[in-house]
């Protein structure tokens, strides 16, 4: 599968200024990539249940079907074990510290998943820059037809805090609401505290923090506003990389609210 293959930007509504951005859902791993993981099939099984953010892309439909002006979607279709494309491609990525920068050499605990001595190029090369590239390029469309791009970044976490979390110790809400200082207004977070306020409860930054900006923008282009919406997993799905259960619906239709609040103007 080339770079382009490897994720989709799904239309929707010419003036919606929202991008609902599933990076994490898949589990695909190309065979190519495979043989460079050192774990056996079923370890490799037991990994993808941890860090995928399972059944987020079905969230994230669920809730563009909803909504009255239907944002769009653009969707990676590879496993974040390919590259994880939020993470910054360098020496600025703080998890860097525990082996999951842009490609990954550890596990959610700490075991080896790669040859630490691999060169990360060829895959940032194939997979990283073309999906930054497109990123960039649909914020960029947004822009140019409503004259704001709002990326909402859909993810879920596990209820229970992994070895590889850098700041597992803090709260770990229904709802996690990851901000920019930059990109995030108040009006944004607000229409999301109101949108999940029925779900059991919302906190801000904790126990992940911030929010996907693609590089060309960040910290330079207010129009550009983002906010990451990180689902705890006992919610919606059986632990671990378990089938959905009933609270999928609720969390699609809060979505739905939170698209539709900040799909009307600048700033909500």
């Amino acid at each position: 599968m080339s770079g382009a293959g490897a994720f989709s930007l799904l239309p929707g509504a010419a003036g919606s200024p929202v991008i609902l951005h599933v990076p994490h859902a898949s589990r695909a791993i190309p065979a190519a990539v495979r043989s460079g993981i050192v774990l056996d099939d079923a370890a490799l099984e037991r990994e993808l249940d941890h860090i995928t953010d399972a059944h987020t892309d079905r969230l994230a439909a669920l809730a563009a079907r909803a909504c009255s002006l239907t944002p769009w979607r653009f969707v990676n279709r590879l496993s974040r074990l390919v590259v994880d494309p939020e993470r910054f491609p360098d020496e600025r990525e703080e998890m860097l510290s525990v082996g999951m920068g842009a490609v990954y050499t550890r596990t959610t605990h700490g075991e080896r998943l790669r040859d630490p001595d691999a060169d990360p190029a060829p895959l940032v090369d194939r997979y990283f820059t073309p999906y930054a590239r497109a990123m960039t390029a649909a914020v960029e469309d947004r822009l140019a037809a409503t004259g704001r791009a709002v990326v909402v970044d859909v993810h879920s976490y596990p209820s229970r805090a992994l070895p590889y979390e850098l700041h597992g110790t803090g709260p770990r809400p229904p709802v996690c609401l990851g901000t920019d200082s930059f990109h995030t207004p108040p009006a944004l977070t607000a229409h999301a505290r109101r949108a999940f306020a029925g779900l059991g409860g919302t906190a801000v930054d904790t126990p992940f923090a911030g929010t996907y900006v693609p590089l060309r923008f960040h910290g330079r282009e207010r129009r550009v506003e983002a906010l990451m919406v990180e689902i705890r997993r006992d919610g919606y799905m059986r632990e671990p990389g378990g089938p959905p259960g009933p609270g999928l619906s609720a969390l699609a239709g809060a979505l739905a609210e939170l698209v539709d609040a900040i799909g009307g103007g600048p700033g909500g």
